[in-house]
């Protein structure tokens, strides 16, 4: 199966710049939100979003199978190598109360690895996207630009980036190893690419979510320059059967000072 990784993702960047609209113009007519099985709530957005971009990505590639975190049956094994990775909303709770750091998520994985990863982030107006190694990029405000995980100020302390203002003592016991001096709290996917576009370090999280909240966001950064392994530095791979992350460590790059 030849693929065109360039393409692909390139064909993505303007449905998901119709999907983030489209989830702010859901969002200010007002959501209709249920509750799933798993007590996470999910919302018009998250589906109209989800139907825009797995209908391109169908087009696309036909012969490929999608999971989405809207459409997946979790009882049932992943036994695909080849197979894209749907994260519709990520931080639903965060777009519900009108944040703006939710994104939407598309990553292509072959043989464990996301080799495509998009993730927009509509209300900031960003789009990041990879398609290979050395090929990320940020389209910001219209404007796009490649991105390497260089600094993006001239600072000298180590800052990290996490979903909870508080880690549990294993991850501050990580993050005191590379000599962390700031912790800034940050949802969805989008901690991925402020790693990848060099405003943060590090990030340290025990096994959580599921292998769609992290896969775009993972091709973004690593292809950027990012270390990304667990926590015991072991290579982070995608495709289990039932989809669930193991613990996760993402570099900026092998020397936090640089």
């Amino acid at each position: 199966m030849k693929i065109d990784y360039k393409k692909i993702a390139e064909e993505l960047i303007p449905i998901f710049e119709e999907a983030g609209q489209e989830s702010i113009d859901l969002y200010k007519k007002g959501l209709k939100i249920e509750i799933k099985e798993d007590g996470s709530p999910v919302s018009n957005g998250d589906l109209k979003v989800n139907e825009i971009i797995s209908k391109k990505i169908m087009q696309l590639t036909p012969d490929i199978p999608i999971i989405s975190e809207e459409t997946v049956n979790i009882k049932e094994k992943n036994k695909n190598t080849v197979f894209w990775l749907i994260d519709p909303i990520d931080g639903t709770k965060e777009y519900i109360s009108g944040k703006d750091e939710y994104t939407l998520n598309a990553a292509l994985v072959i043989n464990k690895k996301p080799v495509i990863g998009l993730v927009g982030v509509p209300k900031k107006n960003q789009l990041f996207y990879s398609y290979g190694a050395s090929k990320s990029f940020v389209i910001n405000n219209k404007t796009k630009e490649i991105i390497n995980c260089k600094k993006k100020t001239k600072r000298d302390n180590i800052i990290a980036v996490s979903s909870t203002s508080k880690p549990s003592e294993t991850i501050m016991n990580k993050l005191r190893e590379y000599k962390v001096s700031n912790i800034t709290k940050v949802a969805s996917s989008y901690k991925f690419c402020l790693i990848a576009d060099g405003t943060f370090d590090i990030y340290a999280v025990k096994e959580r979510a599921h292998e769609w909240d992290y896969a775009a966001g993972h091709a973004v950064a690593e292809n950027a320059g990012a270390i990304i392994t667990t926590l015991d530095n072991k290579p982070f791979l995608y495709g289990k059967e039932d989809y669930k992350n193991p613990s996760l460590l993402m570099l900026r790059s092998k020397n936090l000072n640089d």
